[in-house]
């Protein structure tokens, strides 16, 4: 197949990338920048230049193909409801291009909201609360005629290169001089690395269903009490607990998430697809050099990179 891959150069994305071209389909990557276009041609890809907010290259890329993958998402806290508005209008976009083909499209959504406090499954429906309306969008473009499928990640996605929020905690932890949980910590994360995810993203789209929700999920539950300690214990400074009413002066923005108890379970994606992770789980993928070099990126509130 041909594929038009969203997000084509991001964390996850690179990575699904060379998992689909080493598996002989053929790659159209949408990309913003003359370094993402030269990254994706020196990958074996091809290049639609444009963005997640020019609507126009959208339609060219998804009219081009045989298939679409979004994984692209502005990842902007600072200003967050306008980068949902972005992404909704992107799958709107594409799922019109697509609607009455038969051709498969994969969204990207998440998991960390979906039921907070319980174990989450591919059966229950997307918090309707959060700004982020991707499964919406989703399920307005399979009411239109597009074969769609959610593919929902986890909180943290790792591996190498990874700049999210396990290198966030990193961060905080430096200037802060102690690793931080909240309350005893138990809350609990899922967790998938970035090779397996990748993998999963095709595995969905060979299996072309339709109006399916898949959890790209291989640590179902890690306390975050066991981050803290990897971070606190490489960078030999005190692991701590904060108090909810402390945790926004310690983590500022990023205080919701270091609180929430989200785990999910990926039980029914692997009884279907027979999706088996087999990368290095969260704890002993984080607990090497490489995630805690002077230089690791990791994101702001506004997603950018520092």
């Amino acid at each position: 197949m041909r594929i038009f891959v969203t997000g084509a150069t991001g964390f996850v994305g690179s990575a699904i990338v060379p998992e689909l071209i080493n598996a002989g389909h053929q790659v159209l990557g949408l990309g913003r920048s003359d370094a993402a276009a030269a990254w994706l041609t020196a990958a074996g890809a091809e290049v639609q230049r444009g963005s997640l907010d020019e609507v126009e290259s959208l339609r060219q890329g998804a009219g081009a193909v045989d298939a679409v993958i979004h994984a692209g998402f502005i990842h902007d806290f600072a200003n967050y409801a306008a980068a949902a508005e972005t992404d909704r209008r992107a799958i709107e976009t594409i799922g019109a291009v697509l609607a009455g083909s038969d051709r498969p499209f994969i969204v990207t959504s998440g998991t960390a909201l979906t039921a907070p406090g319980r174990v989450a499954t591919e059966n229950d429906s997307a918090n309707s609360t959060f700004p982020r309306k991707s499964e919406e969008a989703a399920a307005s473009a399979a009411a239109g005629g597009s074969r769609v499928s959610v593919l929902r990640l986890p909180p943290s996605v790792h591996g190498v290169g990874d700049h999210g929020f396990v290198p966030l905690l990193i961060r905080l932890a430096r200037e802060k001089g102690v690793s931080a949980y909240v309350g005893e910590g138990l809350n609990r994360w899922p967790a998938v690395h970035r090779l397996d995810a990748a993998r999963l993203y095709r595995l969905v789209l060979e299996a072309s269903p339709m109006a399916a929700r898949y959890h790209a999920v291989a640590d179902e539950a890690v306390p975050f009490r066991e981050i803290a300690q990897v971070i606190g214990r490489r960078l030999n400074i005190p692991v701590v607990s904060r108090s909810p009413e402390e945790a926004a002066d310690h983590f500022g923005w990023f205080a919701h998430f270091a609180g929430l108890d989200c785990p999910a379970s990926s039980a029914q994606t692997q009884k279907q697809l027979g999706w088996r992770p087999t990368q290095a789980s969260l704890i002993p993928d984080i607990d090497q050099p490489s995630y805690f070099e002077a230089n690791q990126q990791t994101f702001d509130q506004r997603g950018a990179t520092k």
